[in-house]
């Protein structure tokens, strides 16, 4: 299958079925309409200019409102995975749906969601699912890296309290995307219910996100996973969404770990369990570049200062640039080590293989990566177990031999075995000697023929006997078919896989395995590479009847080789060997390790000299040709210096003159071992060139000198004129002046040829601008100017391989880095759970401190309780989720900061900290506790950091009270306020009241007694009156900066963090009651009787007044003497009877008489309203008769003017 090229199939037209149709009938209507446009043009004039004034400022509105201030574009060419972050109150079907994505977008299916799940959508995007926990804690984090939030709502239920919290944690982090998902819509029977939950729901989303908001309906699950079309529209809006930058992402590097391994000594924590450990934390790089030894916060761990960083091959890297509309299966990729999956992964010191691979069809062969490592794992006794169980045959028919037996001539690589305390294992580590390393060090290719035995050798000592001379011919027989591939085949990719490796040569592999060992990063792994190099070789001649089972599908092979092209991957080679017991073969997988991805541009000569050699092996030997013979005259003589078939007797001497004479002088062999940086390599050509130090019989200088001399003076015959001859010096110098002149000629050209150029582009823009951007406005000017600041930046380090670029400019986002972390507290490892994130937030150069930070606060309208002063509250702010105490202030008309002791209720306040020091603008959140669900609203405040320092005092009002004990007119002597004189001079001048709001101030203080002091006042005081001074009393902010350390806690009990409690909870968990003060309590207020003294008004002014106004002089009335009262008549019996009588008389007597008197007033009322009704007659009658005395006068009237007007004379 090397020379076949598969033909792509052709996209074939569809002439008929109803895509066609509906393609005609687009073409059809376009020309309708058009047709219609001329053969009417009044039916498509303008009908009324307001209508079209107004439908053209409305569309004006809405394509200006969708306008957003552009920013510079700093997105990488190969931008990392956009985090999908899946949100939902328990059961609601997250797990679920992202097993459904991840379906649609690799065709495989995942078991348990852990941790972060890193897919390829399409060609140039990847995503990363991220499953959010029912934690305040979880969602706090992330929402802070989130892209896109795919907010699942359970539609039989409604919306649940923790869509709201992280809605609003959103709104305060950066608002990312966000697109709503309604599952357990199959729970609606009726379909009016439904479509009315849906509209219901629909609308309550919008208006907590936006008008418009994507809301998807997943409207059943079939046999447990959604259905399939509903998942692919959801992964194709995913797939095409676009991303606004936001602020504190794109100004903070950020990595959410996908993957951790603990670098800590085995034998340190067997010791000591509860040491620090060393953890090695893996993941894309997003946000912004970072910085080697930098800082950073780890959320529910804390600040941590990074060890080391680098950057590894991308284990999820995106599909080669090329021009086809889908992903092959083999770029389909998925990575997930927490939830394990993700195949084979390059560490910097290690290699992890996980099988089954993520993509084994089952119709393939079993290719022979997989059988071999199936076999490495089906495996029960260790290699060394074996070797020492295995006996060798040097010769046929000798006696075989134990591993006791065979002094080695060579020493191999050591093992030592070292506990994992991650796997729980024993791992087996390679171990080269010194003699290997000077071995490796001096390796050339002057000895690949003794490299071959040696290794044949090696081969051969673990074979069994019967298979002895079979393997020898066998090898020999590799080694020539791979030469003479070698000559055939035209080119061959720099580095090559297994099956590649079988059409290099010998010496083209050696050279490769150089190239690879000079290129790579760590001089300690060199050893270990040449010997890699080394069994690679063994490894390509035993797979070569593997080699067509392998590649199956052409485009496979070709995106290999485009891998291994850019260096994304290093190569891997496989040592089998096969034991006398014959139980399954074991196999070594030795990985090159890579400390960066090699680039195109990368050994340019090397690969040039590569492609020269195979040009000139492809070349016809002319030795062969013309000797015939010879090579194989040679050959015969190796055969014959073999012993028993295996080895072979090594003679130097013979080896230097074969060598000599091996030299094909018809080849030019170019040497890639050259190094042009060596002063000697250079002094070899540098008499080569014009300008080196030639022979004097060949220097040109020399020779124009001994010209001069020979010929000399000469005499022009025609013209008679003398031309003398020059001296060497001024020789010399014309000839310097000729070149001088020469460099500047060519420096001016250049000069010109710029100027020219620029002017061209000058004359061009100015075109441009003057003909093509008539209608571009503002905005388009500074989209246009952020996209030429972002080619810019792109363009800078365009050039520059990883390596160099890092060291510049740090690492940029879109790397896999690894970083390593010293100093983490041991629970950190021991407690680690895959289901809740671990985030890098990357810290600025001075967000690592802690000080005062003043802020703008407001109690979230839906938490049910107000915020006190000093209560503990826990924060989200930046990276970091910490306690601390807040102080509440407002501030008032004079600037004045007032400490509150409650926020207020619908407005903002100021608050005071101490907590890490965060660029002014940032967002925070503030939550009471984070322990467990709580029935309410669990977010307390919001709000904004206003400013860094400590600037603003925070006063607290302070009422002094004193008493006066001396009274003269104004003035007055106050006690009780003061204790000291000196607090009395510090308040001079301070203004006082009293209670009945009579003003004064503190003149100066009293000797006598201790702190009392004088004062004067409006007024004269009372001795009742209180005296009191309104004083601020600075109030000093609580240090605490109590970071939460969630993730610190035992599996399970992650959600339970408590930190400081309120001063209520504490008394309610100890069961105090609270004894209020009694100066505080309510109580009845008994107030004494106040006597007034009689006023008193002076004659002078008695005079004055008038008679009302004036003091009556008349003296009250006493007591009546008892002689002068009136002794009470006690009647008889007799006179009580008579009074008796005389009563009820009188009684009868007063009824009848107002019996009468009711009578009477009753007649009257009815004559009364008997005369109005005859004045009424009389008044009709008397208007009927004015009526008929007017009639007739009108009459008689009439009559009168009609003779008048008859007897008036003709004649007039």
């Amino acid at each position: 299958m090397d020379g076949k090229v598969k033909e792509q199939k052709r996209h074939q037209q569809k002439h008929s079925g109803p895509k066609a149709e509906r393609k005609k009938l687009k073409k059809q209507e376009g020309s309708t309409e058009e047709d219609g446009r001329k053969r009417n043009p009044k039916a498509f004039s303008v009908q009324s200019a307001v209508r079209m004034a107004k439908t053209f400022h409305r569309s004006q509105d809405i394509k200006t409102k969708k306008h957003h201030i552009p920013h510079v574009d700093r997105t990488p060419l190969e931008p990392p995975p956009i985090v999908i972050v899946v949100v939902g109150p328990p059961k609601v079907g997250k797990s679920t749906l992202i097993r459904c994505l991840i379906k649609n977008f690799t065709r495989q299916k995942l078991g348990d969601i852990c941790g972060p799940v890193t897919i390829v959508s399409g060609k140039k995007r990847r995503l990363t699912f991220m499953e959010c926990n029912n934690d305040i804690n979880t969602m706090i984090d992330l929402a802070k890296v989130a892209d896109l939030v795919l907010m699942l709502i359970d539609a039989s239920f409604g919306f649940e309290m923790e869509t709201f919290e992280f809605l609003n944690i959103c709104q305060v982090h950066g608002f990312p995307r966000i697109m709503g998902v309604l599952t357990h819509l199959d729970s609606f029977k009726n379909n009016k219910t439904l479509r009315k939950t849906k509209k219901n729901l629909k609308h309550r989303f919008w208006t907590e996100v936006y008008q418009g908001a994507k809301l998807f309906y997943l409207s059943g699950m079939v046999y447990g996973e959604y259905q399939i079309q509903e998942v692919k529209n959801l992964g194709r809006f995913i797939s095409v969404m676009k991303f606004r930058p936001l602020v504190w992402q794109t100004s903070h590097p950020y990595v959410l770990v996908d993957r951790m391994e603990d670098l800590t000594d085995p034998e340190r924590v067997r010791t000591d369990p509860k040491c620090d450990r060393t953890v090695s934390l893996y993941g894309y790089l997003r946000g912004t570049h970072l910085k080697n030894k930098g800082q950073v916060h780890i959320p529910g761990v804390g600040d941590f200062q990074v060890a080391d960083v680098n950057f590894l091959p991308d284990p999820c890297a995106l599909p080669e640039a090329q021009k086809k509309r889908a992903l092959n299966e083999k770029e389909r990729l998925l990575y997930a080590p927490m939830a394990g999956v993700g195949g084979v992964v390059y560490d910097k010191d290690a290699v992890y293989i996980d099988l089954p691979a993520s993509h084994v069809n089952q119709q393939q062969e079993v290719r022979p990566t997989t059988e071999l490592v199936q076999s490495l794992i089906d495996t029960h006794a260790t290699l060394d177990a074996k070797m020492a169980a295995s006996k060798v045959s040097l010769f046929s028919g000798s006696a075989t031999l134990d591993s006791t037996d065979v002094g080695e001539h060579k020493e191999g690589p050591r093992e030592e075995c070292v506990w994992d305390p991650n796997t729980q294992r024993k791992r087996r580590k390679v171990v080269f000697t010194e003699k290997e390393e000077e071995d490796v060090s001096g390796s050339s290719d002057d000895d690949e023929d003794g490299d071959v035995d040696s290794e044949d050798g090696d081969q051969e000592e673990q074979e069994e006997d019967e298979d002895e001379d079979n393997l020898s011919t066998f090898l020999k027989d590799k080694v020539e078919g791979g030469k003479k591939r070698g000559e055939e085949s035209a080119e061959v990719p720099a580095f090559a896989d297994s099956e590649d490796d079988l059409e290099m040569s010998e010496e083209e592999s050696e050279e490769e395995g150089e190239n690879v060992r000079e290129e790579s990063g760590d001089d300690d792994d060199g050893e270990e590479e040449e010997d890699d190099k080394e069994e690679s070789e063994d490894e390509s001649m035993e797979e070569d009847d593997a080699a067509g089972a392998t590649m199956k599908k052409q485009t496979a092979s070709e995106s290999e080789e485009e891998e291994e092209e850019q260096g994304k991957y290093c190569f891997y080679s496989i040592l089998r060997f096969s034991c006398c017991s014959r139980h399954s073969a074991l196999e070594f997988i030795l990985l090159f390790p890579s400390t960066g991805g090699l680039r195109w541009k990368e050994g340019l000569q090397q690969k040039a000299s590569e492609a020269f050699l195979r040009q000139q092996k492809a070349a016809p030997n002319l030795r062969k040709l013309v000797y015939g013979s010879v090579v194989e005259a040679d050959d015969s003589d190796d055969e014959e210096q073999e012993l028993g078939g295996l080895f072979r007797v090594s003679r130097p001497q013979n080896s230097k003159k074969s060598q000599a004479n091996g030299v094909d002088s018809s080849r030019f062999d170019p040497d890639a071992s050259h190094n042009w940086d060596l002063e000697e390599m250079l002094n070899s050509i540098r008499d080569c060139f014009v300008t080196g130090k030639w022979e004097e019989d060949q220097d040109a200088a020399t020779l124009l000198k001994e010209d001069e001399e020979l010929y000399g003076d000469f005499e022009d015959l025609e013209t008679g004129k003398v031309h003398k001859g020059q001296t060497g010096e001024q020789d010399q110098a014309e000839v310097r002046l000729i070149y001088v002149e020469y460099l500047v000629k060519v420096d001016d050209d250049e000069v010109q040829k710029k100027k020219r150029l620029e002017k061209k582009q000058r004359l061009k823009e100015r075109f441009n601008a003057e003909y093509d951007d008539e209608d571009a406005t503002y905005f388009d000017d500074l989209k246009e100017e952020m996209q030429k600041q972002a080619e810019l930046n792109r363009a800078e380090f365009a050039d520059v391989d990883d390596e160099t670029r890092v060291q510049y400019e740090g690492f940029r986002p879109g790397m896999y880095v690894r970083l390593e972390i010293s100093s983490l507290p041991c629970e950190f490892v021991t407690n680690f759970d895959p289901h809740y994130p671990i985030i890098l937030g990357g810290l600025g150069a001075s967000e690592g401190n802690v000080g005062y930070l003043q802020m703008r606060l407001k109690k979230h309208r839906w938490y049910h309780r107000i915020l006190k002063t000093r209560d503990p509250l826990i924060l989200s702010l930046g990276w970091r989720r910490f306690q601390t105490i807040p102080l509440y202030h407002i501030e008032d008309h004079n600037g004045r900061h007032r400490l509150l002791k409650y926020t207020p209720q619908h407005m903002h306040c100021g608050a005071s900290i101490w907590g890490p020091v965060t660029p002014q603008g940032t967002g925070f959140l503030a939550v009471q506790s984070v322990a467990g669900t709580k029935a309410n609203f669990r977010i307390a405040a919001t709000g904004v950091i206003l400013d860094l320092d400590k600037s603003v005092t925070i006063v607290k009002k302070l009422k002094l009270i004193g008493y006066p004990y001396k009274i003269f007119k104004n003035t007055s002597f106050i006690k009780g306020m003061f204790n000291t004189v000196l607090e009395v001079a510090k308040f001079e001048g301070a203004s006082v009241r009293t209670v009945s709001g009579v003003r004064g101030q503190i003149k100066k203080a009293l000797s006598t007694p201790p702190g009392a002091y004088r004062a004067t006042f409006e007024d004269r005081l009372l001795m009742s009156d209180v005296v009191f001074l309104r004083s601020w009393y600075p109030v000093s902010v609580p240090q605490l900066y109590n970071p939460v350390t969630s993730l610190l806690l035992p599996a399970g009990q992650k959600d339970s963090w408590a930190g400081m409690r309120t001063l209520g909870q504490l008394k309610h968990d100890l069961g105090i009651r609270n004894k209020p003060n009694t100066d505080s309590l309510y109580k009845p207020v008994v107030r004494a009787p106040r006597h007034f003294n009689r006023l008193h008004i002076p004659k002078e002014l008695q005079k004055a007044l008038p008679f009302k106004s004036k003091p009556k002089q008349q003296q009250p009335k006493g007591k009546t003497p008892r002689d002068l009262q009136r002794p009470s008549v006690i009647r008889e019996p007799h006179e009580k009877k008579v009074a008796a009588l005389l009563l009820a008389l009188s009684t009868v007597h007063n009824h009848k008489r107002k019996k009468a008197h009711t009578a009477q007033h009753a007649k009257h009322k009815e004559f009364l309203q008997q005369k109005e009704k005859l004045e009424e007659a009389k008044l009709k009658r008397q208007k009927e008769a004015r009526k008929k005395l007017y009639r007739i006068q009108g009459q008689v009237d009439q009559k009168k003017s009609r003779s008048s007007l008859k007897g008036a004379p003709q004649d007039d």
